[in-house]
Parts: structure tokens; sequence; C-alpha cells
């Protein structure tokens, strides 16, 4: 698995997802995500193909497209368990070649995101984040389902323990943050900085809270 490095000086305040490119320079810490379904930023035009296959064309208008972000977070390719453990490791390295591309292309700080598709996936999906300070989490998926919960609570325990981590950056949607208090716990206890940086949707909602209590 291609290794990362990762150890900001100082972290993202804004996620911007990939679709979002009006707000990549929403502000001068502004990161770019990628927290969407595959379709969205893969396949036979996305980057990694532009990468693998040299696609100069393809690879200057990917050039132009993030030109100025400073913050990046490894591309979320979808992991699955009915898939063959062979599909989930390549997908782990996908994100990884992506994340050499835009740290060396760019000048980009990549913050390795943390996925899997079941907790015996994490003996090689931390492999190579040795060097890295700071990492990236998603809650969206287990929300609404106390069984995914408990899975990413493991995980989160799991990573905290295996790696030397000062930073978690957690996109998270909801109107507030009990979710991320609950899920990350064991992390803050082991003195590990949990940030929610704003992003689109979670402001959408942390508004529509606001109106909602303010018509009670």
């Amino acid at each position: 698995m291609p290794a990362l490095y990762c150890r900001p000086q100082v972290l993202p305040d804004f996620l911007a997802l990939y679709n979002e490119p009006g707000l990549y320079h929403k502000t001068p810490l502004t990161c770019v995500c990628f927290y969407l379904y595959d379709y969205v930023f893969d396949g036979q035009n996305g980057l990694y193909n532009a990468i693998y296959y040299n696609n100069e064309k393809q690879l200057a208008e990917f050039k132009q497209r993030f030109s100025g972000v400073n913050f990046f977070t490894t591309p979320d390719y979808s992991q699955f368990g009915d898939l063959d453990e062979a599909e989930n490791i390549h997908r782990h390295k996908k994100a990884r070649v992506v994340a050499i591309w835009l740290t060396m292309e760019l000048g980009a700080v990549v913050i390795p995101h943390i996925t899997f598709a079941s907790l015996s996936d994490l003996e090689y999906s931390l492999d190579g984040l040795e060097e890295c300070s700071t990492v990236a989490f998603s809650t969206k998926g287990c929300v609404q389902n106390p069984m995914e919960r408990n899975v990413q609570r493991l995980a989160i325990r799991r990573m905290v323990d295996r790696l030397i981590l000062a930073n978690i950056i957690v996109y998270d949607v909801c109107e507030t943050n009990d979710i991320v208090d609950d899920l990350f716990d064991y992390a803050r206890v082991h003195g590990v900085n949990v940030v929610v940086p704003h992003n689109t949707l979670k402001d959408r909602n942390v508004l529509k809270g606001r109106v909602r209590h303010a018509r009670l």
C-alpha cells in the first residue's frame, strides 16, 4: 500500500464537496473532499484513470479545476463487504495514488480518509499511514443505524490505538455534534483533537434547526 505523509500545521475550516467547485475557495483553509457516490468523481473520466493512463489533457483540466486548493481528503472510493478483498484493497490503492498526485503536482496537503468494509479491513487500510498525524472520517451512513455506529466506534478505537494522531477531521452533516461526541469520545479521551469543519449540508441543517426553534 503506498504510504502517505500528512502532518499539517493548520487545519481545514470548511469542507467543500468535489461537486461544489464554487466553494473550493470559500476560505483559505477550505478542504475539497469526496463524500459522494463514486460515479460523481470516478470512472472513465475520473482523476485516477487520468493519472493511470497519463492523459495529459485530462490532468491539465484537473489542475485547472483544483488550482489554488490547499487541502484535500483522499477520495472516498466505496468499500463493500460483498466485494472480494482484492477489489477493496485496489480501491484503497487508488485513493493513495490520487493523494500522491495531488501532493506532488499541486503541492496540497492531502488528509487520509479512513474507510473500510469490515473491521478486519483495518489491518491493511491503516498500513502506510504511520507518518500521518491527521486523518479524516465521515459519519455518513451511520447516523440512523445503531449497529453501524458501534462498528464505527470500534474502528475509531483501533485507529487511535494504532496510529499516533493529533487530529481527526470529521465530515458530519447533523444539526448538532451529538453523534460525533459519542463516536469520537475515545479519541478525545486519548488527547486527539476532533474537528468538525463547516460544510454546506451541516450549515443548512443548523440554520433549519435555528428557524425551527425560533418558531417554538
